[in-house]
């Protein structure tokens, strides 16, 4: 795959760490595994990282933003998280998952959605389990050691570290917005990867 073909530079996407996995790996992540590092460490595959962001990005831009919900119970991801959903106008949930939010229409909070993002399977659990009860698919990043059950699309990427998680809403937000036609395909963001990354 050539240089251009991908998403940002491939440094860039070295830099962040977005294809450094855990010393822990799954038997459903193997495929997207390059190899594993004298260290331990596995490695994801850039090509399938970046290739795999582009196909969630057009995927989530069918729906309206309303119907749209990311939630990341993850702190590495809360910045991220929030300034996507500022300048797309999708809903998030950064931080603690309310309970029940999409299934109990009782809750003064509960609201309806038609597609979900998670940061990470594993402490997101309760809304991935809540998404699959009102059976909207379910888009998550999953790192070397995550398990797949109840995800419907799965993007392989570090979902830990503040760098990756940054860069990885930096590309969501600007592809999403050029497929909803709110961003020219030439044009950049006006906010800065560094802005979704924390100091």
């Amino acid at each position: 795959m050539a240089e251009e073909k991908f998403l940002v530079p491939r440094d860039v996407y070295l830099k962040s760490g977005i294809h450094i996995g855990t010393k822990f790996r799954t038997k459903y992540m193997e495929p997207f595994i390059y190899k594993t590092r004298p260290d331990g460490l596995s490695v994801l595959n850039l090509q399938k990282i970046d290739e795999r962001i582009r196909i969630a990005a057009s995927f989530l831009a069918q729906f309206q933003e309303k119907d749209i919900v990311i939630v990341c119970r993850r702190e590495n991801g809360w910045k991220p998280v929030d300034l996507f959903g500022k300048l797309t106008g999708v809903r998030t949930f950064a931080g603690r998952y309310p309970p029940g939010i999409l299934t109990n229409p009782n809750l003064e909070e509960y609201t309806e959605a038609k597609i979900a993002l998670v940061v990470d399977a594993w402490p997101d659990r309760n809304a991935v389990l809540d998404f699959v009860k009102v059976g909207i698919p379910v888009i998550a990043l999953c790192d070397t050691n995550n398990q797949s059950n109840y995800l419907d699309f799965v993007i392989p990427a570090n979902n830990k570290g503040k760098k990756s998680l940054g860069l990885f809403f930096f590309i969501l937000t600007k592809e999403f917005l050029k497929q909803k036609g709110k961003l020219k395909e030439d044009e950049e963001l006006k906010e800065k990867l560094e802005d979704f990354t924390e100091e």
